[in-house]
């Protein structure tokens, strides 16, 4: 008998905004509390993380702000679309999450929700926000890149 585990990841929603306003220190694979219909939603891929941020209450973490669509053929136990949802973490990240979102201009965004292994997970990084002439100098960037692979293509 092999120990071989198949790690199977299906990506739901990304926020590609927050990678356009921030750039990403650290990363975090987070568990989040869902109810069944909200599940159901993240499966068809209605979710919005544009507006979404994670807080540190209590000695928890939560998300804040991430749309998740009713499901269409629930019933009157169908979720808010706008609920806080907690995010499951060990305490230990926790506490190291509070010495540094306590430093200046640090902060919290999801950056993608996905399946692994069937359980819904989101990806949590650690960021501290971009100035305007950054995002111009990345998007300038990334039009020579296009220009060059047309270039290349030809």
């Amino acid at each position: 008998m092999t120990n071989e585990s198949t790690v199977t990841e299906k990506t739901v929603v990304t926020n590609r905004k927050a990678l356009h306003d921030y750039f990403i220190i650290e990363r975090f694979e987070t568990g989040i509390a869902l109810k069944g219909t909200e599940v159901k939603s993240l499966r068809l891929g209605t979710a919005n993380l544009q507006d979404g941020y994670a807080i540190l209450r209590n000695g928890e973490v939560w998300l804040i702000g991430m749309h998740v669509s009713p499901f269409e053929k629930g019933n009157i136990n169908n979720h808010d679309p706008k609920r806080d949802r907690k995010l499951l973490m060990h305490k230990r990240e926790i506490r190291r999450l509070v010495g540094k979102v306590a430093e200046k201009g640090l902060t919290l965004v999801p950056l993608r929700i996905y399946f692994k292994n069937n359980i819904a997970k989101v990806e949590l990084g650690l960021a501290v926000g971009k100035k305007t002439y950054d995002k111009r100098e990345a998007i300038a960037k990334r039009e020579i890149e296009r220009q060059l692979r047309r270039e290349y293509a030809k």
